[in-house]
């Protein structure tokens, strides 16, 4: 399955992140079949409450591709995007998103609300959950025991 491939990239960008001591999330850009961009978190490192993996990768997709409309792109990320990345997702015009993990607290896509597929926009995107879940959640769950166990 193709959609297990990109998703095992973003799992590598999810484990930098998670030496890095940032939440390990990671994501990845394709366009026609192609990596365009692939990052992690970089909260904690670059002080920014914005620089989310999905945020980091849709800008680098945008000036590598030239165009800020992502029609055509999907984005793979590890778990399910919050709000403001939801928002960013429409905003960029992507055409599919694909995730990994459930996020019940701060989920913008199924868990809380449906940023993504709100039918007052004027984009609506595709939207496949649960690709390789189990790998997505265990870095999550790995990553808040090592944090609450250093507290």
């Amino acid at each position: 399955m193709v959609h297990a491939e990109y998703m095992r990239r973003a799992l590598e960008e999810a484990r930098r992140a998670y030496k890095l001591g940032e939440v390990p999330i990671g994501a990845v850009v394709v366009s026609d079949g192609e990596v365009i961009s692939a990052g992690h978190d970089l909260r904690e490192l670059l002080k920014d409450a914005g620089a989310h993996a999905e945020m980091l990768v849709l800008r680098e997709a945008a000036q590598k591709l030239g165009d800020w409309r992502l029609n055509n792109a999907t984005l793979y990320v590890t778990v399910e995007p919050c709000a403001m990345c939801a928002g960013a997702i429409v905003q960029y015009r992507v055409g599919t998103l694909v995730y990994g993990a459930p996020n019940n607290k701060s989920g913008s896509i199924d868990s809380i609300l449906d940023i993504v597929r709100q039918p007052r926009f004027n984009h609506q995107v595709e939207v496949i959950s649960g690709v390789l879940e189990d790998e997505c959640k265990e870095i999550i769950r790995l990553f808040f025991r090592k944090l609450r166990k250093g507290k």
